[in-house]
């Protein structure tokens, strides 16, 4: 499995390439998002959270943790209220590196 910091890099690089596919192939099929106090789970309900996300950027600041639960923090500005805010996101991942679990929070 890869490093943690490698794993998050590419994680905010996919999340802003114009080529969906390349985030959603970073999540296992079962995955549960926490994100702005709602649940997504399965990789259905992910799609229809990432698609309505608008398009922001993320400047990752520390990464922390084991291949299979690691944190990052990262500066996320854009269109929104409230931009810029610094937000944890907290993966929890399997043995081929998917993304089992994310909770995004202040």
């Amino acid at each position: 499995m890869q490093n943690i910091q490698r794993f998050a890099e590419e994680y905010f690089a996919a999340a802003t390439d114009t080529d969906r596919e390349r985030c959603f192939a970073l999540f296992g099929d079962d995955v549960v998002v926490h994100d702005d106090g709602r649940s997504h789970r399965g990789l259905a309900a992910v799609r229809q959270w990432r698609t309505a996300v608008p398009p922001v950027r993320y400047d990752l600041h520390e990464v922390t943790g084991t291949a299979a639960a690691c944190q990052a923090v990262a500066e996320v500005s854009g269109d929104f209220p409230g931009s810029p805010v610094t937000l944890r996101f907290t993966f929890e991942r399997d043995a081929q590196g998917k993304i089992t679990r994310l909770d995004i929070a202040p």
